[in-house]
């Protein structure tokens, strides 16, 4: 143990200082040594500021790398704060390619030759990428850029016409044909969170900031710019990721779609066709300067908010039973039951016909016996017979045709009527008294309009219900999150008479009216569908303006597809020539 107190080490570091401060004061006394003292502090101060300044700029940057999920400005954005950082003159990014084959031009910056290719707004970069390998399959390492994406390695050339190790045949062709003059360079590998590389970022020509003097690159940059590879790596890495989630996303998305269209025949390409129309109508929105959008402008988070509802908008039929989406006749279940109701029929003439038969043959028995009134009353007999049998088969056939007509007519009352008129009668066959229609049979035939039965309409209209309830089960990022409330709102009407919430127009969001008019028009004028034929533009518009008018669609929407052309643009790709027919290019009044 020391046998120093505390007392005495407070003393003796108080002498300390006290003659520390003696002698400074002694040295002070000497002119030059004053300027040295002050000319080192003042460099050690100008240290200390140029090492705060570029540690803000690093977290200035790496803040800046982090926000950035649009790719193309990232790349962009990595090449201009490298070049910025080092006073580069020139800048190139290369990215390795998924097969780590070969090294892929991403950004090239010159500031002398004023160009810039590639990123978000450059021109088109059409350089060959740089191969990894060589022929025979060693690695190649000619190449100063792949050299650093095989190793890993920080390069630093002061001057590339003097290094040797690598082949510049490329720049010296480059200057030679542009009369730049590359000097210095340097190349830095970027590598991501797994210690991989995936780039290579190689700066050009270092310039005195002060001169403009091309130099080389200090050591200070190099490790400026490894530290900003590295976070520029991560960047990268992170929303290369973003990008393939979303981009997961979308495709599962449209699997998904495309499972539901292949589950009928009869609404093939509807999804398809639905979005389409959908952004169509959204981007005549955006592009309206007055009127009644004139302040609506959706941001490209709710563009892609809105493209996914209208993908998912008709995800709930997954739910929906086939022979209920397919129903394309009323009797149709399983298969279409009018065959059943043809053969009954069938079943029906033949036991006619058996009757007239057995009646004809009882009669010429009856003038064989001579219970007749001769050869004269027999035939009248027999003609009387069969004028009567000739009559009910006829009736019966009429019945027939008129029962399956009914399969696909529009019912008023009359013709209910008379369906029910005919399901009363029965008909004797071998022995047993049959109905000529069943209960049910009776009761879908009497659908007045469409083909569907309400229970069956039920059904149909619970898909909008389940389409809710399907997407609000999925984890959907925040800026998606109205997907749910969209899509399952795409069958509500403005009059609060739509479905499956009964919704006012107050509470039914632009986005799902823009959805409505794509779904009914597309419905309309569908040339896919084997039940129905191809609509004209003139009629599906005329039946809009129905629906316009009896408050189920948005007039505005419906007056904005109409008047922007996006109807006409959308008709030229999609309709038959014969359906594209003239009319008003504003909805009724």
């Amino acid at each position: 143990m020391s046998d120093t107190t505390p007392c005495a080490e407070t003393a003796l570091t108080t002498e300390a200082c006290d003659a520390l401060q003696a002698d400074i004061a002694e040295l002070a006394k000497d002119k030059r040594l004053q300027k040295l003292l002050s000319t080192v502090v003042e460099e050690v101060r100008c240290y200390a500021q140029d090492q705060l300044t570029h540690l803000k700029q690093l977290a200035r940057i790496g803040v800046a790398l982090s926000g950035q999920t649009d790719i193309d400005r990232l790349l962009e954005m990595i090449v201009d704060e490298a070049r910025s950082l080092t006073s580069a003159d020139a800048g190139t990014l290369y990215i390795v390619n998924p097969e780590r084959t070969h090294l892929h031009f991403v950004i090239l910056q010159n500031e002398t030759m004023k160009t810039r290719m590639g990123g978000s707004g450059g021109k088109p970069i059409t350089l060959p990428p740089v191969c990894l390998h060589t022929e025979n399959r060693g690695e190649n390492h000619a190449n100063v850029s792949s050299h650093v994406a095989l190793t890993g390695a920080i390069v630093n050339i002061p001057d590339v016409y003097q290094a040797e190790g690598f082949d510049f045949t490329g720049p010296k062709k480059y200057d030679a044909a542009t009369g730049y003059r590359s000097t210095s360079m340097l190349v830095i590998p970027m590598r991501n969170h797994e210690n991989e590389i995936i780039g290579v970022l190689q700066l050009l020509n270092s310039q005195n900031p002060e001169t403009g003097e091309v130099c080389g690159f200090d050591q200070e940059y190099v490790d400026l710019v490894a530290s900003l590879a590295s976070q520029a790596a991560v960047a990268l890495t992170n929303a290369q990721l973003i990008k393939d989630l979303k981009g997961l996303l979308d495709s599962f998305i449209q699997s998904i779609a495309a499972a539901i269209d292949a589950k009928s025949p009869y609404t093939a390409g509807h999804i398809t066709r639905v979005v389409e129309l959908t952004m169509l109508i959204a981007d005549r929105v955006n592009a309206q300067s007055n009127g009644p959008f004139a302040g609506v402008r959706f941001s490209e988070n709710e563009l892609e908010e809105l493209s996914l509802s209208a993908w998912m908008h008709d995800v709930g039929k997954i739910t929906t039973p086939e022979h209920v989406v397919d129903k394309s006749t009323k009797l149709e279940t399983i298969f279409d039951r009018s065959e059943l109701i043809r053969t009954r029929f069938d079943l029906f003439e033949q036991a006619l016909i058996a009757r007239y038969q057995a009646e004809r043959a009882e009669t010429c028995e009856f003038a064989a016996r001579g219970t007749s009134g001769g050869h004269k009353a027999l035939s009248h007999d027999l003609s009387a017979l069969r004028d009567r049998h000739a009559a009910e088969l006829s009736a019966l056939r009429e019945d027939r045709d008129f029962v399956l007509s009914c399969n696909t007519a529009f019912m008023d009352d009359a013709k209910i009527a008379r369906l029910n008129e005919i399901a009363a009668r029965t008909f004797e066959v071998d022995g047993q008294q049959v109905p000529a229609l069943t209960e049910n049979e009776v009761y879908n035939l009497s659908v007045r309009k469409g083909t569907l039965t309400d229970e069956e309409r039920q059904i149909i209209e619970n898909h909008a219900h389940m389409t809710h309830e399907i997407l609000g089960r999925l984890s959907l990022p925040k800026r998606l999150a109205r997907v749910p409330k969209f899509a399952g709102s795409h069958h509500e009407k403005l009059d609060g008479s739509g479905y499956p919430e009964r919704l006012l127009a107050e509470d039914i969001p632009l986005q799902s009216r823009i959805l409505a008019v794509a779904d009914v028009f597309e419905a309309l004028t569908a040339r896919d569908r084997p039940y129905k034929k191809p609509m004209p533009l003139s009629q599906a518009v005329k039946i809009l303006g129905f629906m316009q008018k009896d408050g189920h669609i948005d007039g505005d929407v419906l007056s904005l597809f109409l008047a922007s052309g996006a109807c006409h643009e959308y008709a030229g790709k999609q309709l038959a020539p014969e359906q594209i027919d003239d009319f008003a290019c504003s909805a009724p009044k």
